[in-house]
């Protein structure tokens, strides 16, 4: 990857950036690298403004905190699209206290030509970004009582940020309407939780808690009932996906929690096992989005973002 170069575009951009930060009242600016830069021009020209580095790799970091910039690594490849960088970049920068939940940023980043920085957006943490608290789940139009939903989102919480013997994990939990649920599912195989008693397979129980991290790893959903009693394990969902939409990147685990949760009632929680991110999805849409892989639980909520379009 080439460095930035300093253009005479370049230049006029970051001090435009600059005067945008100062007449909004920003809290800095957030710079989204996909190369090295030379650190000591860009010190000269953002002298007096507060400035956050994030970038995919180390290398592209490497000598920003000489000249005190902070700086944010994301555990993210080059392929991910701008805005989950964006997004990945953001959270991170909030969690290491680089930038209040409530502050506005600007950030500036490759929008369509990675050898410069070209584009820009102005983001009110405020609209998009806040602690996860019952808050969230009580706006969930869904008959399943807070506290087993609540309980069932912690535990996808701790599966996404814990993963299992240092590997991230990726998993499906389905609660509520088991019955539709089961009829529209079938077995992967087998199924570890069958022919234990009720009590035992009690999600309130932490030992049964701990159970299901363990087996989280294997193939197939978590089916979920009401009083968070885990009903089956290891189901694959055999449910049409064709009147579902959603976001570019999202696998065959998130389409089959989009289809379920819209030919039942159910709620379906889904942990990526790429970035530990847990999705709820009611009826076949995503209406809450959790990054887990911090000290406190986010949730971001999407904001407008359209790609550059080159002249």
């Amino acid at each position: 990857m080439e460095p930035i170069k300093f253009t005479d575009f370049f230049q006029n951009f970051l001090e435009q950036t600059i005067e945008i930060n100062k007449k909004l009242d920003g809290a800095g600016i957030l710079i989204l690298l996909e190369g090295t830069i030379d650190w000591n021009r860009l010190k000269k020209i953002t002298e007096g403004t507060y400035v956050a580095i994030a970038a995919t790799k180390p290398e592209y970091l490497e000598g920003a905190q000489d000249f005190d910039f902070k700086t944010v690594l994301l555990n993210l490849s080059d392929a991910s699209s701008v805005y989950d960088r964006m997004t990945g970049a953001i959270l991170e920068a909030v969690a290491d206290d680089l930038f209040m939940p409530g502050s506005r940023i600007i950030a500036i980043y490759s929008g369509f030509d990675n050898s410069m920085l070209d584009s820009i957006s102005i983001i009110n943490l405020g609209e998009h970004l806040e602690r996860l608290s019952g808050k969230e789940l009580r706006k969930i139009e869904t008959k399943v009582p807070l506290k087993t939903l609540k309980m069932v989102v912690d535990l996808a919480l701790e599966i996404g940020r814990e993963g299992r013997e240092g590997k991230a994990v990726g998993t499906l939990f389905v609660v509520g309407d088991t019955k539709n649920v089961l009829r529209e599912s079938k077995p992967a195989g087998f199924d570890p939780v069958r022919g234990y008693k009720c009590k035992e397979r009690c999600l309130f129980d932490p030992r049964v808690r701990e159970g299901i991290k363990e087996i989280a790893q294997l193939d197939g959903a978590f089916i979920i009932s009401l009083d968070a009693t885990v009903i089956a394990a290891c189901r694959l969902l055999d449910t049409s996906t064709a009147m579902i939409t959603l976001s570019k990147g999202l696998g065959s685990r998130h389409w089959a929690a989009a289809a379920i949760s819209r030919t039942t009632n159910a709620i379906a929680i889904v942990v990526s096992q790429s970035s530990g991110t847990v999705r709820i999805f009611v009826n076949g849409e995503v209406v809450l989005r959790i990054e887990s892989r911090h000290r406190r639980p986010m949730v971001w909520k999407d904001f407008e973002y359209e790609q550059p379009i080159q002249n």
